[in-house]
């Protein structure tokens, strides 16, 4: 008899006790953190900013300054000045607007072609260029 006592008491102390509230997930969970869209790489697989040096197919040579905030020039050998524009990286392809009234962007398609020579084309004219980038 004492032990149907004890049982019966412990399952009335047991019934009475109220289990811990499981805090709120909705109200302790950290926000997310925002995602950033991750920086589209040039061909080589550096970003898409720096010196390069551009082969024409008739082998004139060229050296863009694609500089981070998004602006670039063309130098050519003799170290003048021939074109400023804007440019942005996309998946595959390099895109660039002059710095001419009425101009508009332009996106070339770029590779490493299976030498392993960086290849940008020009879709309008399917002229290609080789990329070269240079050190810093």
């Amino acid at each position: 008899m004492k032990k149907i006592v004890l049982v019966a008491a412990l399952a009335a102390i047991s019934a009475c006790s109220q289990p811990a509230e499981a805090p709120d997930e909705a109200a302790t969970a950290e926000p997310a953190a925002e995602a950033t869209p991750a920086e589209a790489m040039a061909a080589d697989g550096g970003p898409g900013y720096g010196k390069f040096k551009i082969t024409q197919e008739d082998g004139t040579v060229l050296t863009d300054d694609v500089k981070a905030d998004g602006t670039y020039s063309t130098t050519d050998a003799d170290g003048k000045v021939v074109e400023t524009g804007t440019w942005v990286q996309k998946p595959g392809e390099y895109c660039a607007t002059k710095s001419e009234e009425g101009a508009v962007e332009e996106c070339y398609p770029e590779k490493i072609d299976e030498n392993g020579v960086w290849v940008s084309s020009n879709p309008k004219t399917g002229k290609s260029v080789t990329v070269e980038r240079l050190p810093e």
